[in-house]
């Protein structure tokens, strides 16, 4: 089969992104709770129950942040349909953080994704990495190959035969089995949901992908089974919970109950995306995972239609969540994300893997409200007001003073305290900086103006305006941020004599102009970089580096950067290398200027690595440690430059466009103090190139 764009496609992924979204948020906060716990306490789950048990809506989650993660390994591959599963694995390698993003780390033997994570470490490919006779068949089939699978679904509308084989080569990362068998039936369902409507017929497509001896294709056949004679869920549940229960299976969270319980939804359901939701997410178990595929799949069949309208139980699921979403990684890329984001990553995924031209709605804007009702995180921050969506635009409104924004970093250091106490912690940088310029192409009657709030000395909260514009039936504004402007955590629209814009479109352009210095006080500076270190201290110097085994990296920005010069100066101290790098997209996708030891000698070599290093230049460096030594890569189109000293090296490699900066150390322990005046720009790489003061 071909992959099939219809009309409708993107539309059609974004409702599935939202499903996603809608279903892991919804059964967050009582995720591992009974049937009975939940009647007892909750009872019949009809809508969102966060403020009824005071914890947040919009959090990280292993269920999001993979989701949209691991299927970025098909851009990191060209987009090769016939991706590997240990090409795979190697992006788990470069956009995990151990110990920090993504997964449940619960330990070898404990948590299958980190049991595989330790495989991959330790040079052992995937499959093999999550394969049963290496792990166990317990371990193997827990639930995480299915709740990771919808992006790969996704990305082939209408074609079950790819989404099977990108289901299998993901799912084997780290699990084996049963487990890969329902990864499989979900993707193969989600994908055939873009051209067809019926459960039943989607049940019976996926299941010519699946041996018919399968413990997989027993569970499904019997819930059908049970579903034909007894329509009543409850009654069903009953059946489900004593034939396929937790008690009958090992591990934490066992994919076969788990699985049983999606189809149970599905069937019960009534086609309707409400009722489907809250028949997934009464029955309990595992509910942001399970919740999260089914609300997938019912977006992407029943579109965003399904998703607002209920016959049976009317419920506002999308205002709540303003299409927010966090994705923390190794590359602060995406950490502050929205539904409309990934979903225009994942179309233009799958239309570079059929050779097809990428979309680029409104001049690529990163906000361009281009599918009903999105709104890419844009809420009332300040004042009072309104924010909706009309015509593929956001409307605000409101009175005098009014701020209508969007997230771009972390809202609040308490909000990224909360995450790190679920073990989910925020990790993400700024995606806007000084020497940037915003714009927003706006229309109607009243003034307007750009805003942008970053966090000040003490993490004060600061606002700088833009002038206000004219009164003008079209305009676009534009703002360059100033330097003292870092981090910035919000930008937006502000009405200063109230009224109301349509705003068509918003972004930003251009290379930061930025020195990354330590402030009087605070703690949002240091949560602007990503820690891919074992331990990052900034007591005595701004930023101390210790890496106990292997390569650290202290990453800050964004894949929007492409073109510039970043300088430090590092002092090494009991360590085995020590550098910068430049287009970082995770820790092993780079360039890096680094101290080293080739045997007894001391070198400096210009890198690239790309899961393996290669070395694209060398030469002698007689460093020593505790000696402070002052580095610059420049980076403009492929011509990579690093400089030490009275040493340039120089390499044409073509590999990596774009990506933040970092801070490398290896198996030691660094410091960066400052950046000397003497320390200038590369004229190579133009205006508004980056200096790091670290």
């Amino acid at each position: 089969m071909t992959v099939v764009f219809q009309d409708d496609y993107a539309e059609r992924v974004y409702a599935g992104v939202l499903g996603k979204v809608i279903g892991v948020y919804l059964g967050r906060p009582f995720e591992g709770w009974s049937y009975e716990r939940i009647q007892s306490e909750l009872g019949d789950i009809e809508g969102y129950v966060h403020n009824k048990l005071g914890v947040p809506l919009i959090v990280t989650d292993d269920d999001i942040s993979g989701t949209f993660t691991f299927v970025r390994a098909l851009a990191d591959n060209g987009y090769d349909v016939n991706i590997t599963a240990e090409q795979i694995g190697q992006a788990w390698l470069n956009y995990l953080v151990e110990e920090r993003t993504i997964l449940w780390w619960g330990g070898m033997g404990n948590s299958t994704e980190h049991t595989a994570y330790l495989r991959l470490k330790d040079g052992i490919p995937a499959p093999l990495s999550g394969a049963g006779e290496l792990n166990g068949k317990i371990v193997s089939e827990q639930i995480g190959a299915q709740i990771f699978i919808d992006g790969w679904a996704m990305v082939s509308p209408g074609d079950p035969d790819q989404a099977a084989l990108l289901a299998k080569q993901a799912a084997t990362v780290s699990h084996d089995g049963e487990a890969v068998y329902g990864a499989i039936v979900l993707a193969v369902m989600e994908a055939m949901a873009f051209v067809e409507s019926d459960i039943d017929r989607l049940l019976d497509g996926a299941l010519t992908y699946i041996p018919a001896d399968s413990l997989i294709r027993r569970l499904i056949d019997d819930v059908r089974a049970w579903h034909a004679k007894e329509k009543d869920w409850r009654a069903t549940r009953v059946q489900l919970a004593s034939v396929y229960g937790y008690d009958k299976y090992g591990g934490n969270c066992h994919m076969v109950p788990n699985h049983g319980l999606i189809i149970h939804a599905l069937l019960h359901g009534e086609d309707d995306f409400a009722q489907t939701m809250k028949i997934i997410n009464t029955c309990g178990w595992d509910t942001d995972c399970n919740s999260g595929n089914v609300g997938c799949l019912m977006g992407i069949k029943n579109g965003l239609k399904g998703i607002d309208e209920s016959s049976i139980l009317p419920v506002d699921w999308r205002g709540p969540v303003a299409d927010r979403i966090y994705i923390p990684t190794a590359d602060p890329t995406w950490g502050i994300s929205d539904c409309a984001s990934e979903a225009l990553f994942l179309v233009n995924t799958a239309r570079r893997m059929a050779g097809v031209e990428a979309l680029t709605p409104k001049g690529n804007a990163q906000f361009h409200f281009s599918w009903p009702g999105s709104v890419q995180g844009f809420t009332v921050t300040h004042g009072t007001g309104q924010v909706s969506h009309q015509n593929r635009a956001l409307l605000a409104s409101g009175a005098a003073g009014v701020r209508v924004g969007t997230p771009v970093f972390s809202p609040s250091k308490d909000v990224s305290k909360y995450f790190e106490k679920r073990n989910y912690a925020l990790m993400a940088s700024p995606r806007v900086y000084p020497g940037q310029t915003i714009y927003a192409d706006l229309e109607g009657p009243d003034p307007a103006n750009l805003y942008v709030a970053y966090y000040g000395d003490g993490d004060r909260i600061e606002i700088l305006r833009s002038a206000a514009s004219q009164n003008s039936a079209q305009f676009r504004i534009e703002y360059e941020i100033p330097p003292e402007a870092h981090p910035v955590f919000e930008i937006g629209v502000e009405l200063p004599d109230g009224g109301g814009v349509e705003v068509d479109a918003m972004g930003w352009h251009g290379t930061p102009d930025v020195e990354f210095s330590k402030p009087a006080s605070g703690s949002m500076w240091r949560r602007a970089w990503v820690d891919g270190v074992d331990n990052l201290w900034s007591f005595v110097e701004p930023y101390r580096l210790i890496q106990n085994t292997g390569t650290g990296l202290l990453i800050q920005g964004t894949r929007d950067w492409h073109d510039y010069e970043v300088s430090a100066d590092v002092t090494p101290h009991l360590a085995k290398a020590v550098g910068i790098a430049a287009r970082v997209q995770g820790m092993r996708r780079y360039y890096a200027l680094k101290l080293t030891r080739v045997g007894l000698n001391g070198v400096v070599q210009l890198v690239r690595m790309l899961h393996t290093e290669t070395v694209l230049g060398e030469a002698s460096f007689p460093w020593r440690l505790n000696q402070r030594v002052e580095l610059a890569i420049c980076a403009v189109g492929s011509s990579i430059t690093g400089t030490v000293g009275e040493v340039t090296l120089t390499a044409d490699d073509d590999r990596l466009a774009s990506g933040g900066i970092a801070l490398l150390v290896e198996e030691g322990r660094s410091h960066g103090d400052g950046l000397p005046e003497s320390l200038l720009p590369s004229q190579l790489c133009g205006p508004g190139p980056l200096k790091a003061d670290l």
